[in-house]
């Protein structure tokens, strides 16, 4: 299995950071949401997709159905955790970790999920909070692929990656607060 360390907000010297007038277009929904055998049945029936939390991973996981990139951070909204065991059958391809604060977006997190898509996949573990690593797969997966993603209390979101898609991801982004960040200095 090859695994890397991890990488911290510092060592890429940006991180994009969610305003406040932000966050309740960031909580809109961006696709159709599903729930119980109607989720799974989209899910079995996906190609090429990216999965951002821990059920919706670990779902596509039970299901036998891997994501290409599945982002975790082992932590759920849910009472019910998640084994890391769960994520083992993605995370032998590859394991990327980095940190990244909530309401953040780093540039270690976009960096680790291209480095994913080009590597042919596998698992990012996130220290911190995983929620904005939906943009980022939507950013850097293929057209044609889905992002899914799940919405606390009613199921999960499908995203069609498509250039509409990448467009209001690209805005998305452009409308946080860019920060850099020191290197230790």
């Amino acid at each position: 299995m090859t695994r890397a360390g991890t990488r911290s907000a510092s060592s890429n010297g940006r991180v994009w950071v969610v305003p406040e007038a932000l966050r309740e277009t960031l909580a809109a929904k961006y696709g159709p949401v599903y729930s119980g055998e109607a989720a799974d049945r989209r899910i079995r029936a996906l190609r090429t997709f990216g999965a951002c939390g821990d059920r919706v991973v670990g779902r596509a996981l039970a299901l036998e159905h891997p994501p290409l990139i599945g982002i975790v951070d082992y932590k759920s909204r849910r009472d019910e955790p998640v084994a890391p065991d769960a994520y083992r059958p993605l995370g032998r391809q590859r394991t990327l970790r980095v940190a990244n604060p909530p309401g953040q977006l780093t540039e270690a997190l976009r960096s680790a999920v291209r480095e994913l898509v080009d590597a042919g996949g596998g698992l990012l573990e996130v220290d911190g909070e995983e929620d904005l690593g939906a943009l980022a797969l939507v950013e850097s997966l293929p057209v044609g692929a889905t992002v899914i993603y799940g919405i606390p209390g009613e199921g999960v979101s499908f995203v069609l990656v498509d250039d509409v898609a990448k467009a209001r991801v690209r805005d998305l982004i452009a409308q946080m607060e860019l920060r850099r960040v020191g290197n230790g200095d």
